[in-house]
């Protein structure tokens, strides 16, 4: 009897499968989840140990959880750091590659497998983190608003993920050693972190952070009717921060993000700032997203090319 040609579906979940068992076994991964839920519980207990040394109550804060929002620049980036570093370069170092690219299944779909299984991988991960915060913010904080904004969250941190992983997965394929790709990563992560920072606080040319994966420039938020002062309410504008963004978009559709640079040299006492000008928070978040994904996209398609052209004996 002819033996059935395994279907693209089956082909493909046997990719995910494939993947998802190894970033179970990574032991790094699993380190990385216990750490993100140890920073999580010091975040949600720190603050009731400080008042009960103090023995001061704890107030009840409605949008303690809301206001949390976002994983975090530096923790996203170390998801998508230990979820695909190796991915593809892992596959070359070990001689995994040759028994993978040999078999009847195509190279474009072992990368979609490669990426749907990160993809599930951090959803669970985020997803996991998230109704733990909303656990411990119910019992700490009393009932909780705008829980319903949570799935947003979950997928505003995805996306920014996303970003980093797709420079991983880049890097991992064009150099294919898992230590180089590493390293790249983390100067890259570094220098438009620190370099986003001295831009924003330091010149005027804070617009050009807005097409670079990270932070982003530094703005203000001025919601109309209130007062904005600049030593509150500030927000990162970059494609880290989407899941912030988000949130304040919904709850204030009509805010505009106000950049501002320190004037050196200006007044004697206090800080000198200069407004620089203005954005409405709409045109800020869409064009995070957008710049997101243009990466996303692009650095996946040279990630596909690399993979397709890769010599299996390499």
């Amino acid at each position: 009897m002819r033996r059935r040609k395994p279907r693209i579906v089956e082909q493909l979940w046997a990719v995910v499968r494939y993947e998802l068992l190894w970033n179970i076994r990574k032991k790094k991964f699993i380190g990385m989840l216990m750490a993100a839920f140890a920073i999580t519980t010091l975040t949600l207990a720190l603050p009731v140990i400080l008042r009960n040394m103090s023995n001061m109550p704890i107030e009840s804060n409605p949008d303690y959880v809301i206001s949390s929002s976002g994983i975090g620049g530096l923790m996203i980036f170390l998801f998508a750091l230990v979820t695909v570093m190796n991915s593809i370069s892992g596959e070359f170092e070990s001689g995994t590659i040759v028994p993978l690219l040999t078999k009847p299944i195509s190279r474009t779909l072992i990368l979609v497998g490669k990426v749907v299984a990160a993809f599930i991988t951090i959803s669970a991960a985020y997803t996991l983190l998230y109704v733990y915060i909303v656990i411990g913010g119910i019992a700490i904080y009393g009932p909780q608003n705008n829980l319903n904004l949570i799935p947003l969250c979950v997928l505003g941190d995805l996306l920014s993920t996303f970003v980093w992983m797709s420079i991983i997965l880049a890097i991992g394929s064009l150099t294919k050693n898992t230590v180089l790709t590493a390293v790249t990563a983390v100067i890259i992560f570094l220098a438009m972190n620190m370099g986003a920072s001295i831009i924003s606080v330091f010149t005027e040319s804070a617009w050009i952070l807005h097409y670079f994966p990270g932070n982003g420039a530094t703005g203000y938020l001025k919601i109309p009717g209130q007062t904005t002062t600049y030593t509150v309410g500030g927000i990162s504008t970059g494609t880290d921060n989407i899941t912030k963004m988000i949130i304040q978009y919904i709850l204030h559709p009509s805010a505009n993000v106000t950049y501002i640079k320190v004037e050196l040299g200006g007044r004697p006492q206090g800080i000198p700032l200069k407004e620089i000008y203005s954005e409405q928070l709409s045109l800020v978040l869409f064009r995070s997203i957008a710049v997101a994904i243009a990466y996303i996209s692009a650095l996946i398609f040279l990630t596909w090319y690399a993979l397709k052209r890769a010599q299996i004996l390499e």
